[in-house]
């Protein structure tokens, strides 16, 4: 059979339900939102009796709870891949690739809803672990949409002809429409796109071999783009743009490197704590310098044997006539060096116990230099070395009566400080999961190159079908984390309360990133165990997703427990 006729056939054949294909999807949706529900009630059974959630039952059955948040994780992002479907539909966008994305996504996921779904490398949660009974399950496969898109959704004539579709993806920059159907916002990705390949691109796996700091002429250019002002409003010197335009250019730069995709993570956390919170005069004071640039912010939160439990926190901030002297260790503190400001959380009040005594402080702080790295009077610091996300370098900070102005305390008022970070959280997830988005994108493409290049037994290895498959299916996986994504920065910019979207988002794109590397590895063979390819880096700097900004676990734990106390 020749090679045209083979491509006619696994084009035909992977093409039998374009022309049903979304009221299927559509039929299957609900299909599984009522299997979703049953999962809900199951796992509420468990853990809530009495009708309220009893902690240690929701601590005591975390497998089940946490299947649970994955099952409706995965039943979300079914949803917006429709969204995105009927956004693309009427623009006239909706083609064959993006049929067959849409096909591939609702076949796997609902094979995986029925049958188990990997929470992580090592656990699979099955329906029977979170007490579902056998007529839910038979209920879903009732459906006669489900049995089609389980049977024929994501085949491999299916996987075969999007991997056909997306072989030219790496000079025209497009693997399947992304629903955006904004002008603006595709000039600001196009842009930022640019700038990434000529200024990110060509040198990011030097500076991560080198263990460098991103050069600070990087950072500069990216303040002239706007990029730590974008979210900031205008009437404060930013660019008043929203969260998924935020969305778009923190994508777009950690496609390029998860470095430089995080250096506006802390300016963008700096910047919502004190638009939100601050004085008239803090704002001010800091806004405009945040968002040009001239003002490099950090956060620091985290303490040793803290992690996520933030009441516990034990770093003091003791009032000392006009200002605070601080006591305390901090760690894993990103960027923390080259920075001139610290959102810093501290306990102002010790006979408040949990949350209640702790206080955000604008810590303003001279910026190190490579010699001297803090040269802060009572403020000292080591670099943790780590494995990837290299480009802002980790720090352990000790304070020794470093001095804070006491108007700096944020809002003016003690006591405040969890509350106030709290508001920040969706936003951070959202911008984390844009970025899990762009390392899975960059893992994509890494993989994608090497496998056209690589020549094995007298053809690319892009030609055998568990190559080409497994590309094929990270760009399925990726659209459905993107969509994810840009539904819950679509709910911040509404105005509206999206702890649990985001959540869903950073913990479904955070696997697909790490997901990705380890199969573009995979791919590379060898090679991609050796330093000198940039896949090596890809898979280290993909692990740290499933950590920051709320591990893999505790992500879980909010989604579930949002959705069983009826929060969404």
């Amino acid at each position: 059979m020749s090679a045209s006729v083979q491509r006619a056939n696994a084009s035909a054949s992977s093409s039998v339900l374009v022309d049903r294909l979304v009221p299927l999807c559509t039929e299957a949706a609900n299909a599984a939102d009522v299997y979703a529900q049953a999962a809900r009630n199951a796992v509420r059974g468990t853990i809530s009796p009495r009708g309220k959630i009893d902690a240690a039952l929701l601590n005591e059955h975390q497998f089940p709870v946490h299947g649970y948040a994955w099952i409706a994780t995965y039943v979300s992002g079914l949803r917006q891949m429709l969204a995105w479907s009927d956004r693309l539909t009427q623009a006239g966008h909706f083609g064959e690739l993006e049929q067959l994305i849409l096909q591939a996504a609702f076949g796997e996921y609902l094979n995986q809803l029925a049958g188990g779904i990997a929470i992580s490398q090592v656990e699979i949660v099955r329906p029977a672990d979170l007490g579902i009974g056998e007529s839910d399950i038979a209920a879903l496969q009732a459906s006669s949409a489900v049995k089609t898109l389980m049977r024929a959704g994501n085949t491999d004539a299916v996987r075969a002809r999007i991997a056909e579709l997306i072989a030219d993806g790496l000079d025209t920059g497009s693997f399947g429409a992304l629903g955006l159907e904004d002008e603006a916002l595709d000039m600001v990705r196009d842009q930022f796109r640019r700038f990434v390949e000529d200024e990110v691109v060509p040198h990011a796996h030097e500076w991560h071999l080198k263990d460098e700091l991103i050069p600070i002429a990087i950072v500069e250019k990216m303040a002239e783009m706007g990029v730590f002002g974008l979210t900031v409003p205008e009437e404060w010197g930013g660019l008043g743009m929203g969260k998924l335009a935020m969305c778009v250019v923190t994508e777009e730069l950690s496609r390029g490197y998860i470095g430089v995709g995080s250096l506006g993570t802390r300016s963008e956390i700096a910047g919502e704590l004190i638009r939100l919170n601050g004085t008239t005069g803090q704002k001010e004071k800091f806004l405009a310098k945040i968002a040009t640039g001239k003002i490099l912010p950090t956060a620091v939160f985290t303490e040793p044997n803290t992690g996520s439990d933030l009441a516990s926190l034990r770093t003091r901030a003791i009032k000392d006539g006009d200002v605070y002297k601080i006591q305390g260790n901090k760690t894993w503190i990103t960027h923390a060096a080259r920075t001139d400001m610290m959102t810093l959380l501290a306990r102002t009040n010790p006979d408040k116990p949990g949350y209640q005594g702790l206080s955000m402080l604008l810590a303003e702080k001279p910026r190190g230099t490579e010699a001297d790295p803090f040269p802060a009077k009572g403020m000292s610091g080591g670099e943790i070395k780590v494995l990837g996300y290299r480009g802002m370098k980790e720090y352990e900070l000790g304070f020794d009566g470093f001095e804070v102005p006491a108007e700096n305390v944020l809002g003016g008022e003690e006591g405040k400080g969890f509350k106030q970070l709290m508001a920040t959280f969706e936003s951070a997830r959202i911008q984390t999961a844009a970025r899990a988005v762009g390392v899975a994108q960059c893992a994509m493409e890494l993989g994608l190159r090497y496998a056209k290049e690589r020549v094995q037994f007298g053809k690319p290895i892009y030609a055998f079908p568990r190559v080409s498959g497994k590309i094929a299916w990270m760009a399925v996986e990726i659209m459905v984390a993107r969509q994810l994504t840009y539904f819950s920065a679509r709910e911040k910019d509404s105005e509206r309360r999206c702890d649990i979207e985001a959540g869903m988002a950073k913990l479904l794109a955070a696997r697909v990133a790490w997901s990705n590397a380890d199969n573009a590895l995979q791919i590379h063979g060898g090679n991609g165990y050796a330093q000198e390819y940039q896949i090596s880096r890809v898979l280290c700097d993909a692990r740290i997703l499933n950590i920051f900004e709320g591990a893999a676990e505790i992500q879980a734990q909010v989604i579930a427990r949002g959705l069983i106390e009826g929060r969404n």
